[in-house]
């Protein structure tokens, strides 16, 4: 067993093309690390580094505690699983988990334990004599995990194994890949650029924007308190509702008009977020998850309460995601752009005046509301998300 250090690791190209910047990671022995960002972020970038795949252009990589910079990947004593199964069409299952033992001229005897024990711990025991074209997709990718077990490397690299996967299929391995790795305890970074499986996979998790490692946490601690605004609207399905809102001083306390309607900040909130006095008539970006605002039918008034129309009604049975357009300005900052797409154009609405700011409510199912109605939207002050909107960073204790 062994743990993945990565110190300061730079990638440039030849074309000065910077993909990966000053990047710190360490993933310890049985670790569950999840790299995630949108396409072109590094991520993949950074995994290749690792498995020696691509050179380094600066730091230091260790496995085991050992530099590898300099090593072939083989030398590195880690296993790779990819998207691509790669597998050979002519060989049985076992003869594709056991491959890479035949070159390297392990004893038919230990290869033979091996494969079986891979395929024991994947549930393939009943296919090592058919050939990859008779296999689903689930099981083709669990052959090709299984060439990765046999080799019992030091770490497990994972570049987005799951991607060519179905949806249904794609949920069902993901609790596979993750009851095998905690069987096996093997450090493992895991490369997706899907945050919801970032999210349900990783004991921790990686967040990259544009080469740059935008926070490392556990997956409820970068859900419940993202470091910066590229977090907060890139992690979250539906993403955080993100407006821009200017904190004026109320009834002895601070609130955050959003729109034309202020919401009390809670004096809870202001104990633990103090550096929120400095931005006293000053505007910043007041962030809300989906389950942090209550729809009313009425279209009432209240002083926390934010008129909104309904735009599309989304039925998951259990739950309603109610999107909706509301009279308060998205924040449009590049670290929104980048996260959760660029904010919505206003429109003109019936009756005159403006929405310009898109959301998302997570609503109960008994509700009743509908597309076209406009409603009440009362907002959680104690769950507010607080984000400079000059450097995106998250307003807290300083």
């Amino acid at each position: 067993m062994a743990t993945i250090q990565i110190a300061g690791v730079t990638k440039v190209y030849p074309n000065r093309t910077q993909a990966v910047s000053d990047l710190s990671l360490d993933v310890a022995d049985g670790e569950f690390m999840v790299l995630v960002g949108p396409s072109g972020c590094g991520k993949t970038t950074a995994l290749r580094m690792v498995a020696g795949l691509e050179e380094i252009s600066a730091g230091t990589v260790r496995i085991g505690g050992r530099v590898v910079n300099d090593l072939s990947p083989k030398e590195r004593d880690v296993a790779m699983v990819f998207q691509n199964y790669a597998l050979y069409p002519h060989m049985t299952v076992a003869g594709n988990i056991g491959f890479s033992l035949k070159l390297r001229r392990v004893p038919r005897a230990e290869a033979d334990r091996r494969v079986a024990e891979a395929a024991e711990i994947l549930g393939l025991g009943d296919l090592l004599g058919v050939k990859p074209a008779s296999l689903s997709g689930g099981q083709r990718q669990r052959v090709a995990m299984g060439r990765a077990l046999v080799r019992e490397p030091a770490a497990f690299l994972m570049d987005e194994p799951l991607s060519n996967l179905d949806a249904k299929l794609r949920v069902q391995m993901r609790a596979e890949v993750s009851r095998i790795q905690r069987r096996l305890g093997v450090a493992t970074l895991y490369v997706t650029h899907d945050q919801t499986e970032a999210m349900t996979m990783g004991d921790r998790v990686a967040v990259l924007s544009k080469g740059l490692l935008q926070q490392c946490d556990a997956p409820q601690t970068l859900y419940d308190h993202p470091a910066n605004l590229f977090v907060a609207s890139f992690i979250g399905s539906p993403a955080m509702n993100l407006y821009e809102a200017r904190i004026e001083a109320r009834d002895g306390g601070l609130c955050a008009v959003i729109g034309d309607k202020p919401v009390p900040i809670p004096a809870e909130q202001l104990r633990q977020r103090p550096a929120l006095a400095r931005f006293r008539g000053r505007t910043l970006v007041v962030g809300v998850r989906p389950e942090h605002l209550t729809v009313a039918r009425d279209g009432g008034d209240g002083a926390a309460a934010l008129q909104a129309e309904i735009e599309l009604l989304e039925s998951l049975g259990a739950e309603v995601m109610a999107h909706f357009r509301v009279a308060a300005e998205p924040a449009r900052t590049e670290a929104v752009a980048a996260g959760a797409g660029e904010a919505a154009s206003p429109v003109p609405v019936a009756g005159g005046g403006t929405l310009r700011g898109r959301g998302v409510a997570r609503i109960s199912p008994r509700v009743p509301v509908r597309v076209g109605d406009t409603v009440s939207l009362t907002v959680d002050g104690d769950h507010l998300q607080f984000f400079d909107l000059e450097t995106g960073g998250a307003v807290g204790g300083q």
